[in-house]
């Protein structure tokens, strides 16, 4: 597959996932991810390295996946997610208006606190397009707090009935955008971004 490389230095792999791809295995043990993608690929080429990813996302959710080059740097980078030392955007097209411009859903997920911002950035006819900030890394969370306020991310299918909506989709409009952190080994500020995939371009031009 060709997967976009975003940014790349000796320590760290940032990528915008497609669609549809697991980032690790499931219990199930598939043999096709994103990471075993990767990693033969860095074989092929004759790299000494392995791709460890330093986070995940959702088999359905496209966008920003950073990949450390080792264990040592996978493991400084996973300590900056525990500690919220990285600031996550994420894009979703979410059903319905949405009462606020702005706000801050607080949720406990599994009994957990969890704290998720968004924006407004436009209004549809049948969906609300929105920048997502979660300030807590609860799985599938931004999936659920959008459910909890009664307005799921479109093409939902886990956490939310598809025939409850009129607007459908192929696939889950979300979609990982941005992430700023320092780098690990330089200190040097990072903020990289990933531009919305063709599918969910095309939906919007579909459903103006």
């Amino acid at each position: 597959m060709n997967i976009p490389i975003i940014y790349e230095d000796n320590w760290l792999l940032a990528v915008n996932k497609p669609s549809g791809l697991l980032t690790i295995p499931t219990p199930k043990k598939e043999e096709r991810t994103l990471t075993s993608i990767l990693n033969e690929d860095s074989k092929q080429r004759g790299l000494s390295y392995r791709l460890h990813p330093c986070h995940r996302l959702d088999r359905e959710t496209s966008g920003l996946i950073l990949y450390a080059k080792g264990k040592s740097i996978q493991k400084k980078m996973m300590e900056h997610f525990l500690h919220k030392k990285i600031k996550k955007t994420y894009i979703a097209f979410v059903q319905g208006a949405l009462f606020k411009n702005q706000g801050e859903i607080k949720k406990n997920i599994e009994g957990l606190s969890a704290i998720t911002k968004y924006r407004v950035i436009q209004r549809r006819k049948d969906f609300t397009l929105v920048e997502v900030m979660p300030l807590t890394g609860r799985t599938n969370q931004i999936r659920i707090h959008f459910k909890e306020i009664g307005h799921p991310v479109v093409g939902e299918t886990k956490y939310a009935f598809r025939r409850d909506f009129k607007l459908k989709a192929k696939r889950l409009c979300l979609h990982a955008k941005r992430l700023e952190f320092a780098h690990p080994k330089t200190g040097k500020l990072l903020e990289l971004t990933a531009g919305l995939p063709n599918d969910l371009k095309e939906f919007l031009n579909k459903y103006p």
